[in-house]
């Protein structure tokens, strides 16, 4: 295996930003109805029993034909593309950072500083993506003909609600079950796709910058398959605490008549362990399970295809680094 030339290979860090938030927003945007779908998979019974019972076929095709393009398949577009562009940028941001500082200026193992990078640069990002992602969560399972769910009729309504009613907190609901999910996903994916990188370049006798685009999608996609199906109990339960919600009567300001509103229930990550263990079983962990792997191996490896194609562009147009070959 050829020796890794990390130092040689070094672009300024906005160059890792903007291909990174370039690849992060077009994969999230190809693949948001098949997310969209999991969401809903992975709803607690007490969110899905008050549920319009049309939303309760799953199928995407079912979806479309219901409710349409923009309120069914993409409901939740807006936040989830308010929160990809800056989160990914600051993910590779970080990413590529510690790659350099971990294993060229301080000689620490590369499996490690993969695992360890990963983390971090999700953690970093995590400040951006989980107020978006709480959103993005809630609209997708509102969708469009259960507007009652939870009462937002816009983005911007939602957003006026959830600060009203709930408190600036709120955008943060289910933070810590969000890093538990997250922070393992993005350690192992990348622990995983730099070393099958590695790999294909040992097995093709290829330099990082020889492999093809098929290489390149398989790579990501094996990578984010694997890490997608190890950690979908933590996305189940991620979900369940953003959209579990029990109804509580407040005054309304300007009619004076009480109505009903969203507020989450009380329930942390070990009461939402013993629901499933009680009411569901354990298997029930595992729901989304199909769209979930599906999603993150394509989304993966358009993310991470996207990333690549970018970078190699830009050490093309880079004075300093355009006559050195990019080693694995």
């Amino acid at each position: 295996m050829k020796e890794t030339n990390i130092k040689d290979e070094r672009l300024p860090l906005w160059n890792y930003m903007i291909a990174g938030g370039i690849g992060g927003v077009i994969a999230d945007f190809l693949m948001h109805p098949l997310d969209t779908m999991k969401t809903r998979q992975q709803a607690s019974l007490d969110t899905m029993k008050t549920l319009d019972v049309k939303l309760r076929n799953l199928h995407p095709i079912e979806i479309l034909r219901m409710e349409g393009i923009r309120k069914g398949w993409y409901s939740g577009l807006s936040p989830a593309m308010m929160g990809s562009l800056p989160s990914a940028a600051l993910f590779f941001c970080t990413y590529e950072f510690l790659k350099t500082e971990m294993i060229v200026n301080r000689g620490i193992n590369e499996t490690f500083t993969y695992f360890f990078a990963g983390l971090a640069g999700d953690f970093v990002s995590s400040v951006v993506y989980v107020p978006s992602e709480v959103l993005k969560t809630r609209l997708q399972l509102q969708g469009k003909l259960n507007v009652s769910l939870f009462g937002y009729t816009s983005l911007k309504d939602a957003i006026y609600k959830m600060n009203k009613y709930e408190g600036k907190s709120a955008f943060y609901h289910g933070y810590s079950a969000t890093l538990l999910r997250d922070l393992p996903f993005s350690a192992i994916q990348f622990a995983l796709y730099e070393k099958f990188r590695q790999l294909t370049c040992h097995i093709t006798n290829k330099t990082n910058d020889e492999l093809n685009a098929g290489e390149e999608l398989t790579i990501g996609a094996l990578a984010g398959g694997i890490s997608g199906a190890a950690t979908t109990p933590l996305d189940v339960v991620k979900t369940r605490l953003q959209t579990n919600m029990s109804q509580i009567i407040i005054q309304n300001d300007t009619t004076g008549k009480s109505v009903d509103t969203p507020q989450p229930s009380n329930q942390n990550v070990y009461s939402i362990l013993k629901n499933f263990y009680q009411r569901e079983g354990m298997m029930k962990m595992f729901g989304g399970i199909g769209p979930r792997v599906m999603w993150s191996s394509v989304q993966s490896s358009i993310m991470l295809y996207i990333y690549q194609t970018i970078l190699k562009h830009m050490h093309v147009e880079n004075p300093t680094v355009n006559n050195k070959k990019i080693e694995c």
